[in-house]
This record gives structure tokens, sequence and C-alpha cells, in this order.
């Protein structure tokens, strides 16, 4: 079942609700369940919600999958370009977002210190990282990797999907060195051919574009923690919530069928 509930973005006073997967025997039981974030919550579960009229059909894998979970979708701003400042957790080089205020880190504080425990006073969650994991896609991707970095000992796991990482390297890398990461901590690291920046052949597996590069410099820095990542190319997958529908039981899997 979907619920969805108003919650208070204190950072702007504003109202970001919140979209959350329960089980659906969830009433008929005791059981308590591990819980997954994501940002863009309102793509995640109806094509009737989402920006684009296609969502990641994660209700429909949740409701086959064995391994039962709440999951609690974000919802971001949608005036002007909210979002983007929303989910910008470092200042800008060059032009690209040069004019947005720099919010991504008090998001992250409004999550970990507003959500999570009305989450966990509410519903019957394992409030612990090891049952607790973050996700997104573009910008929600960045997100996600500043999330496990800076906040590994809320979160556990995190699915970085065709993540915004590009403009932003030297300081996510100094991040990455400078923050200690657990080793139990699971990374998934993707992005499709057909959005992989320099790729001339977009046809197989990428291992040469930009786009590659800074995922495997990313994945580098958690296998150097002791941690593990993994990166996959999608190939002709594209920027989008179809091509990222797909990708859904492979990161699941991967992140919690351990």
């Amino acid at each position: 079942m979907i619920l969805k509930r108003d919650f208070i973005y204190t950072p702007v006073d504003k109202n970001r609700p919140l979209h959350i997967y329960l089980p659906d025997d969830y009433a008929d039981t005791d059981e308590r369940y591990p819980v997954m974030y994501f940002f863009d919550g309102h793509n995640l579960f109806t094509d009737e919600d989402a920006t684009y009229g296609k969502c990641w059909g994660l209700k429909d894998f949740l409701d086959t999958w064995g391994k039962k979970m709440i999951v609690v979708g974000i919802e971001c701003g949608h005036e002007g370009e909210e979002r983007l400042s929303e989910y910008l957790p470092y200042p800008t080089v060059g032009k690209f977002l040069k004019n947005h205020t720099v919010m991504g880190g008090k998001t992250f504080e409004w999550i970990i210190q507003e959500i999570k425990p009305m989450i966990d006073r509410e519903y019957r969650t394992y409030p612990f990282r090891k049952c607790t994991g973050i996700a997104g896609s573009s910008m929600g991707g960045l997100m996600a990797v500043y999330g496990i970095v800076h906040h590994n000992e809320y979160f556990s796991k995190a699915a970085c999907i065709s993540s915004a990482i590009g403009f932003c390297m030297p300081a996510l890398m100094k991040d990455m060195k400078a923050n200690h990461m657990n080793p139990d901590t699971r990374v998934y690291l993707s992005w499709g051919t057909n959005e992989a920046y320099g790729l001339t052949d977009q046809s197989k597996e990428d291992t040469t574009s930009r786009t590659y590069q800074w995922n495997h410099r990313v994945a580098k820095s958690v296998w150097e923690s002791g941690a593990t990542a993994k990166l996959y190319s999608q190939v002709g997958g594209g920027h989008c919530e179809a091509d990222w529908e797909k990708l859904v039981p492979g990161f699941m899997e991967f992140l919690w069928m351990e």
C-alpha cells in the first residue's frame, strides 16, 4: 500500500510530501521492516504522480519481491528550480548551477533529524544503519553518494543512479578521503550508455567515457575503504524513469540480498 502524508521542509517552511510504501499485510502482523529512503519520491510508485508521466514501477516490484521493507519517497520542491538547490550539496564550479543555493547538507539534516525519527517512531522499522538505505537518480543520485559518505553512521546502503557528480568531483573525492566509511557499506553506481559523456559507441558496455571515469573514481574510493561497490553500465540506457525502472531489481538485490 502507498500512504501519502504532508511533511514540512523546515529549511524553507514548505510542504514536501512523503510517499510511503508499506507491505500489503503491514496491518496484519507485528513484523518490523528495514527502510530505504528515496529522493524524488513522487516518481517512484505511480505514473499519475510522476513528473513526466512515467514512474519507476517500484510498488509493482516490491509487491512481489522476496524481501519486505518500507520505502519512504521524499518529494522535492516543484516551484522554479527548487529541486536543484535542495539536491545540491556542493558549491558549483563554472557555469553549472552557479546561481543556485547550496542546500543539500540542510536537506540531509532534515532527513536525519526530522523524517527518519518520525518514520521510526510511527512505523514498525528496524532503525539501525544496517537496515537503512538511501537512493536517488540524477541530482538525487549525487545526494545518495553524499549521504553514504557524510552520514554513513545512518545509512549502510546507497543506490546512486545516473548521478550528477561530474561537476563536483574534486569536492566529492576530498569528502570521500576525509570521511570514514564502514566496511559493511554497499554502494551501487550506474549510468546509461546513452547519457555517458564523451562515449562514441553506445551499443556496448561503457568503460571509457567521462561518466564511467567519474563513477569508477567513486567506486575506487569505496573499495579502498574496505567497503563494497558495484559499477553498472546500462547498455542503451538513458536519463529517464523508464530506464531506471529496469535497474530496480539489480540494485535492490545487490544492496539487500546479502
